[in-house]
C-alpha cells in the first residue's frame, strides 16, 4: 500500500458542500457546538467526521432528519447508512467522504471522539441560542 500525500487546502465541492449542509441543519435545529475534523492526511476511508448534538433523543433525530433534507437538497444523494437512530443516543450518518455523528451531549462527552482525533485539524462552530 503507497502512502498518501498529506492533502492541503479546501475539500473537494462535494465534500464542502456535504459539510456545509451539515453544518447549516445543526444551526437550524438548535444542536450543540458543531466541530469538523478533517482526516485526510490521517486515514484513507474517509475525509472528515462532522460532530455535533442534541438535548434528547427528540432533538437528535431532529438533527438528523434536518441534516437529510439539507443534503438531498444540495447534493441529491441519501446516506449509505444510518446507524443508532432508533434509540438516538449517537446516530451515524455514512456519507462515504464524511461521516456524521449526532449525540445526545452525554454520550458525547463519555465518547469523547474530538479527543481520539485530536491530531486532526478541525472547525468549531458555535451557535448563538
Amino acid at each position: 500500500m503507497t502512502q498518501r500525500e498529506p492533502v492541503e487546502g479546501p475539500h473537494s465541492t462535494f465534500v464542502g458542500t456535504l459539510i456545509g449542509a451539515t453544518v447549516a441543519a445543526s444551526e437550524e435545529k438548535l444542536a450543540g457546538e458543531t466541530v469538523v475534523l478533517d482526516l485526510r492526511t490521517l486515514v484513507d476511508s474517509f475525509d472528515a467526521l462532522v460532530v455535533t448534538s442534541g438535548r434528547n433523543d427528540r432533538q437528535v433525530r431532529a438533527i438528523c432528519e434536518e441534516i437529510e433534507r439539507r443534503v438531498a437538497l444540495a447534493l441529491d444523494v441519501k446516506p449509505l447508512r444510518v446507524e443508532g437512530l432508533t434509540d438516538a443516543e449517537w446516530v451515524a450518518l455514512d456519507y462515504g467522504d464524511v461521516i456524521v455523528h449526532v449525540f445526545q451531549e452525554a454520550a458525547r462527552e463519555y465518547y469523547d471522539l474530538e479527543h481520539l482525533w485530536s491530531a486532526a485539524p478541525s472547525q468549531r462552530h458555535q451557535f448563538s441560542r
